[in-house]
């Protein structure tokens, strides 16, 4: 596995366990309530699970196991990969700060700060569909009469 994509898996489990954290975190002050802004915390965690884990998972598993572009450019530019790495967790850095502290008192810098979130986890989604693009191919055609039909 290249460092792009262990890098990708590495900070996806990384995600992971914060959103554990922050569920039991969220579980804990549901049977035992201590503070009552801790459910401010759920939509982080959803976010956080399936953006920062499955998300960041599913793109490094992707660059990894996709089929190699060249063998003088293996995978592509992967400067594009990078982009989206640092757009996606960037986004979510941003969007963990940001959401419960818009959810406590709403301001207009706040919710700047989620749309840009917003705008860079989106962008990471595409970047990475850029990256990978080119390395999917069309599977070469069969011959016909080796498949023992055609005309």
């Amino acid at each position: 596995m290249h460092r792009q994509a262990r890098v990708y898996v590495k900070t996806a489990f990384v995600q992971l366990l914060i959103s554990v954290l922050v569920g039991a975190l969220l579980l804990i002050n549901a049977g035992l309530p201590f503070h009552p802004r801790i459910g401010l915390l759920l939509p982080v965690y959803y976010h956080l699970l399936m953006v920062g884990w499955a998300t960041q998972l599913i793109g490094g598993v992707a660059l990894w196991m996709f089929p190699v572009l060249s063998r003088d450019r293996p995978r592509g530019d992967e400067r594009l990969g990078w982009i989206a790495y640092g757009a996606l967790n960037g986004g979510l850095v941003l969007r963990a700060v940001a959401e419960p502290m818009h959810a406590i008192e709403p301001h207009t810098w706040s919710a700047w700060t989620l749309a840009v979130s917003a705008i860079l986890q989106v962008c990471a989604v595409w970047f990475l569909a850029i990256a990978l693009w080119p390395r999917v191919r069309r599977r070469p055609e069969m011959n016909r009469s080796r498949m023992g039909g055609g005309d």
